[in-house]
């Protein structure tokens, strides 16, 4: 079986936008409460194939925490790392793997790649690749080697050890992508990969289905808050329920009277017929009460914690919470 490869000319060429390196410390104020990270494992995102995975696994790419090191630990495979990490000499031009978004489709806005801990044996160069397929037969295409239809997101790009690597496309890709590639040059580690962009909603084919317009899958993102010491506001939006304490939003402790509050655009304009909360695994640490806000805004305004627009409306409820709750709330508008 031949084996597709690309060249770097063919890469660059291909490219459906062009990208700008940004410094490490401007990556999340350029991306986080813009986008959200369309590979991230607890949105479902899964690795479907790979060219190898000698010495870590191609799944700890997409772990949602920041890489760690564990000195002096060895597996039968050799050092562990908290990556993904190919055997060396490789006889191909590169290494790579193929992930499923975690959304049902999103265009890109940006890459970020980690080293973390890699030193010596990090990536030379990465790339990446999407494509859209829709049904099960192209699935399993493109989980193999020779499958032609990938277009460029990001063209080839150097990488240095132990350091996180940014780049921002200059505009969203024009197209959606269920599926990337991330290529390695020629071999090596990665700790994470993060794919940022914004999630396109799939509407449900009856006009009275009622779907969740919050959720990040379908296109959900929240934009700011007051604080998130303990848990980020991001999670509110994850699909099923809290794992733990710590898959939620928490807020740093303050004496005396005080609100905390998280601002969330919509994947999607829509009527509000139920609001779910859900305090599950917070007991002595649950909110006494909630609100919710709602309103219609320009594209592209982020609205602020203070803002009445003409158009702002205000929930006529303030619920009383309790530990571990699960609240379904008759919402009209």
């Amino acid at each position: 079986m031949e084996i597709r490869t690309l060249g770097p000319d063919e890469v660059k060429s291909t490219a459906t936008s062009s990208a700008r390196s940004i410094p490490a410390d401007e990556i999340d104020s350029t991306f986080k409460s813009k986008y959200i990270d369309l590979i991230s494992s607890p949105l479902g995102s899964k690795v479907l194939s790979f060219s190898d995975e000698w010495f870590a696994a191609a799944s700890n790419l997409t772990t949602p925490t920041p890489p760690i090191r564990k000195p002096g630990v060895f597996t039968h495979a050799g050092a562990w790392y908290d990556g993904w990490e190919t055997r060396r000499h490789n006889t191909q031009p590169f290494d790579w793997v193929v992930l499923r978004l975690g959304v049902a489709s999103g265009r890109v806005a940006g890459v970020e790649i980690d080293t973390a801990f890699f030193n010596g044996n990090h990536a030379p160069e990465i790339a990446v690749e999407g494509c859209f397929v829709t049904n099960e037969a192209e699935e399993e295409a493109v989980t193999r080697p020779d499958f032609s239809g990938w277009e460029t997101v990001l063209g080839k790009q150097e990488c240095g050890p132990s350091q996180r690597h940014g780049w921002v496309l200059d505009a969203l890709t024009e197209k959606a992508y269920t599926h990337v590639r991330l290529l390695m040059y020629p071999d090596g580690g990665i700790a994470r990969f993060r794919l940022f962009g914004v999630a396109l909603p799939v509407f449900p084919s009856a006009a009275d289905a009622i779907f969740e317009l919050s959720a990040t899958v379908m296109g959900g993102v929240a934009v700011s808050c007051s604080d998130q010491h303990f848990g980020t506001k991001d999670n509110l939006l994850l699909p099923g329920r809290g794992v733990d304490m710590g898959d939620g939003w928490e807020t740093k402790r303050t004496r005396g009277p005080h609100v905390d509050w998280t601002i969330v655009k919509l994947g999607t304009t829509g009527e509000i017929d139920n609001i779910v909360i859900d305090t599950a695994h917070f007991r002595g640490n649950f909110p006494q009460k909630v609100q919710v806000f709602a309103g219609l805004f320009e594209e592209g305004k982020v609205p602020g914690h203070e803002d009445e627009g003409s158009t702002f409306l205000r929930a006529g409820y303030q619920l009383e919470m309790g530990p571990r709750d699960n609240f379904s709330i008759l919402y009209g508008i």
